[in-house]
């Protein structure tokens, strides 16, 4: 029960991550840094792209995926079709990743120690779940305030 509701949670806002990024007016403007808001759209997409495509793909689905964290936060003026095109792989990814998992392997510790303490496969899903949501978030808010120019 609890995979078809994450697989059901990450589609949702992965898809809703697809519809921000296509409501900036003007592309440029997913890459705007101003005032106090120090991560662009862009930026907080494609380390979402990364986070899921690092904990669920690479570590769950055993892609391939090799992380660089230090991109997702410093590539800029990436085109939106590309960003598109990530997210979509990256719903695949989640998708095809999750359905490889079985509800006693939830309960089992998560192979990657990312916190300070283990924590069992479920926790660190759902954790990826309001990461996700946090993100997506901020990126809702980031087009709201600055894709008036």
């Amino acid at each position: 029960m609890l995979i078809q509701t994450l697989k059901s949670l990450f589609h949702r806002d992965l898809k809703k991550l697809r519809d921000e990024i296509s409501l900036y007016r003007q592309e440029e403007n997913m890459w705007i840094i101003e005032n106090c808001i120090s991560n662009s759209a862009g930026n907080l997409c494609l380390h979402l792209i990364g986070n899921l495509q690092t904990y669920i793909g690479a570590e769950i689905g055993k892609t391939g995926y090799i992380r660089d964290r230090a991109a997702e936060f410093s590539l800029k003026d990436i085109p939106r079709s590309i960003l598109l095109d990530k997210i979509d792989d990256t719903i695949a990814v989640v998708t095809k990743a999750l359905d490889l998992l079985s509800e006693d392997q939830l309960e089992e510790i998560y192979p990657i120690l990312v916190f300070e303490e283990k924590t069992t496969t479920a926790y660190f899903l759902v954790h990826l779940t309001t990461h996700l949501t946090y993100h997506l978030g901020q990126i809702n808010y980031h087009r709201r305030l600055l894709d008036q120019y």
